[in-house]
């Protein structure tokens, strides 16, 4: 499925990527404009999609611990990929992924499944603001590189964070989302208890800031089951905002400008 966005190439040696405005840089402690998810939704009938499916199946088979998919691709077929297929989660023996200048704009929760992985390397994918919970779920994470200036609530301009929606009508189901509004075309299980999730009236979401590595304090969104997984969440690290919170600009950030400290726990 396709959806067209107004979006600009940037011209680049390596590889043309989309841009966007939703970080504002250079406006450090100036008053930002509400952010949003990126709306993008993956074409699956992409050449440059089916080649990412075909290289994380061969990925799996051999048991590799490297895997850098998108130096596999074309420049073209790399612009076609804003997220990674769900098939991620069995490359259980990867240590080290890299995503180097990529155009993603999510990745999945099935992230969280790459249990061995110890570095990840997203830097220069600007678009990519965000990054699922599950992502605490590798344990071995040490090493990570990112463009953290790209990213919600970054301590050098504390970009606002997309307001989410609260829980819905408990009827509806989570199966055909617009990912502009809940980050995702569909949720299927709590990132804090793995239970499955049926409607959207049992959908909690919150933003949390986390050390999710010895380098990088993420913005991860959370999608829980219940105000109980909510009120489980770990304390958030310290320089950031100090309780899981639903985005948007009335949330209150701390000042922009220097880096927080680090400290065991936070």
């Amino acid at each position: 499925m396709t959806e067209e966005t107004n979006t600009q190439v940037v011209p680049n040696s390596e590889s043309p990527i989309d841009s966007c405005g939703c970080i504002e840089r250079g406006r450090t402690g100036a008053p930002q404009r509400p952010t949003r998810f990126h709306g993008e939704l993956q074409d699956t009938t992409a050449p440059g999609w089916i080649r990412l499916l075909e290289l994380v199946e061969e990925a799996a088979a051999d048991r590799r611990e490297e895997f850098k998919p998108l130096v596999e691709l074309t420049a073209e077929q790399r612009r076609q990929v804003v997220t990674l297929p769900p098939t991620i989660a069995k490359l259980t023996a990867v240590k080290h992924l890299v995503l180097y200048r990529s155009n993603l704009v999510r990745i999945p929760p099935e992230i969280g499944a790459m249990r061995s992985l110890e570095e990840f390397t997203p830097y220069t994918s600007y678009r990519l603001h965000w990054f699922p919970y599950e992502l605490t779920r590798c344990a071995n994470l040490r090493r990570s590189t990112v463009s953290t200036r790209a990213l919600y609530g970054n301590y050098k301009f504390r970009a606002p964070f997309p307001l989410l929606p609260a829980p819905a009508d408990g009827r509806h189901g989570l199966g055909d989302l617009d990912p502009g509004v809940w980050g995702a075309t569909a949720i299927r299980t709590c990132s804090v208890c793995d239970r499955r999730i049926e409607k959207s009236g049992d959908l909690r979401q919150v933003w949390i800031s986390r050390w999710t590595s010895g380098a990088d304090v993420l913005p991860l969104l959370v999608n829980a089951c219940s105000a109980a997984c909510v009120d489980a969440l770990p304390v958030p690290a310290n320089g950031y905002v100090p309780v899981p919170h639903s985005g948007g600009p009335g949330v209150e950030q701390p000042p922009a400008g220097r880096m927080p400290e680090w400290r065991a726990g936070g």
